[in-house]
């Protein structure tokens, strides 16, 4: 059984929740810090620096969102939020507070180590490829004042930069790089976020990223011209050609 090294830090009111997700990962190796609230939570976050969060949205002193949105002014590690069935509209909120990916509760183990490992495994792979491509010579996109420098992992808008996170990054890279082509929110989300959707809801998160992105993006996202939906099917990027 392969045996993990990365830090988690697991945020949720209850008790019984904190430790069935501690003892399926400790299980397997991580290093877990659990808390319950999110004061106490932004200092153990800041203290420990763990490569991932796992974030329930129902939390005294400073809720799931305040937290999700103070750990993003401070890192760009991934925050998988944890929410109740019926709280669908949680989960959304949250990803707009810069959430990369959500899990409804109840959940089974599996599928969280599953969500785990996927958002880690991006995680690693973008640090690994941009120091990769700094190695090789500067490729960019350039589709009218719109320029994506690959080799720098930046995106620029009318010459001036456009902070995106890594998530929006990738999501944005695998756009440009099938510009023209459209691409099944069911293929997005397992390029990048490395599985397949088993209700609707999971598509979602496609849905409120590409929203984020066309808000940092499009002159007017409500009518963008870069990134466009395709019915039925879902996203592509204009064609440069």
């Amino acid at each position: 059984m392969e045996v993990y090294a990365e830090k988690i830090l697991v945020v949720d009111y209850e008790k019984k929740t904190r430790e069935l997700i501690s003892k399926r990962l400790t299980s397997l190796g991580y290093t877990v810090f659990l808390e319950s609230n999110g004061e106490a939570a932004l200092l153990t976050f800041l203290k420990e620096l763990p490569d991932l969060v796992i974030l329930d949205i129902l939390l005294p002193k400073i809720d799931g969102y305040e937290l999700c949105h103070k750990i993003r002014e401070n890192s760009q590690i991934p925050i998988i939020i944890l929410t109740a069935l019926n709280d669908r509209a949680d989960c959304i909120i949250g990803l707009n507070f810069g959430a990369d990916d959500y899990i409804i509760k109840p959940f089974l183990p599996k599928e969280l180590e599953a969500r785990i490992r996927s958002v880690l495994r991006r995680s690693s792979n973008s640090r690994i490829t941009s120091q990769h491509q700094s190695k090789n010579k500067q490729k960019l996109f350039k589709f009218g004042s719109f320029v994506v420098d690959f080799n720098r992992q930046q995106v620029f808008k009318n010459n001036l930069k456009v902070n995106l996170t890594n998530l929006e990054y990738s999501l944005l890279e695998l756009l440009v790089t099938n510009a023209g082509i459209s691409l099944s929110r069911k293929t997005i989300l397992d390029n990048i976020w490395g599985y397949t959707p088993e209700r609707y809801v999971d598509t979602r998160v496609v849905d409120v990223h590409i929203s984020r992105l066309r808000a940092k993006l499009e002159i007017e996202p409500a009518n963008p011209d870069l990134i466009m939906t395709v019915r039925g099917i879902g996203y592509k990027f204009q064609n440069c050609s």
